[in-house]
């Protein structure tokens, strides 16, 4: 009965990316099927963490946090948990050799969160890289089965990907960041006096760590290729959005790709894979 107990956990995270994220779950049905299950595992327990720390306001965060990092610990030590997030998560971390290094990192980030409100030059690259470089580290371990060549030869531009992805994210959410929590992410930006020579340091250094990814993702395993690049579309997508927008609309409203869209650039990149132009 336990292959019917993991297959429900896993089925928990594959429901919390479909509602949490369309782009992601895209991405991911794209995916060689071997590496569906796993990767959603990935993302559900990434986002039960950071739905504590950004919304979970009438709640002791701290505790929950707390809580949520010793159950992790648990559930990997003992190769069980009844939380079905962690069951599918733990199994994962187990097959795929995932360092307890990058889900430490990936922890101290969501705490970071609790505690600070601006975020200085070392603080920004310690948070980028446990919220998010860290989260696609875990993804290439899938990625990668084992072949550590491999994973080392791509672990730079996996990290790229995951910083673009999450400055992007800084950028789309200025608002609500700030309106909502109080929090500026970018270092030595007023978000009430945010300037547009502001804006476009951000955007060079993140078109820098785009065209540092790309470099990754067409050498990524087959099965895995085409679907980190469909999120890399999404994402460029926005990104664009977002360049053509002046600062006054980045500070008054969350811009995003509409579904339909998002559609479109699933087919365009269908076709591309299939031609082998990626």
């Amino acid at each position: 009965m336990m292959t019917l107990y993991n297959k429900t956990c896993q089925e928990c995270s594959q429901l919390i990316t479909n509602r949490y994220s369309t782009s992601f779950s895209m991405g991911i049905k794209v995916f060689d099927k071997k590496f569906r299950a796993p990767i959603y595992a990935v993302y559900g327990f990434v986002r039960f963490a950071d739905e504590i720390v950004d919304t979970f306001h009438d709640y002791p965060k701290a505790t929950l946090l707390e809580r949520f990092r010793q159950d992790t610990y648990k559930a990997i030590e003992e190769r069980i948990s009844l939380n079905p997030v962690l069951q599918s998560f733990q199994e994962v971390v187990h097959k795929y050799n995932i360092e307890m290094e990058l889900i430490d990192a990936f922890l101290d980030s969501m705490e970071m969160d609790l505690f600070f409100h601006r975020y200085e030059d070392s603080l920004y690259k310690k948070y980028i890289y446990g919220s998010a470089e860290v989260v696609g580290l875990m993804c290439l371990r899938v990625f990668c089965e084992g072949n550590d060549a491999q994973y080392e030869s791509l672990k730079e531009p996996a990290r790229s990907l995951g910083s673009a992805f999450q400055k992007i994210n800084f950028l789309r959410d200025m608002k609500s960041d700030f309106d909502e929590r109080g929090r500026v992410y970018f270092p030595g930006v007023d978000f009430t006096k945010f300037t547009n020579d502001e804006k476009l340091m951000i955007e060079a250094d993140i078109k820098k760590d785009f065209d540092d990814a790309y470099k990754g993702i067409i050498r990524l395993p087959k099965g895995a290729r085409f679907g980190v690049y469909l999120a890399y579309v999404y994402y460029i997508n926005l990104f664009q959005k977002i360049k053509s927008a002046p600062v006054t609309r980045v500070q008054q409203e969350r811009i995003r790709v509409n579904d339909r869209k998002k559609v479109y650039l699933l087919f365009q990149s269908a076709l591309r894979n299939g031609l082998n132009l990626l």
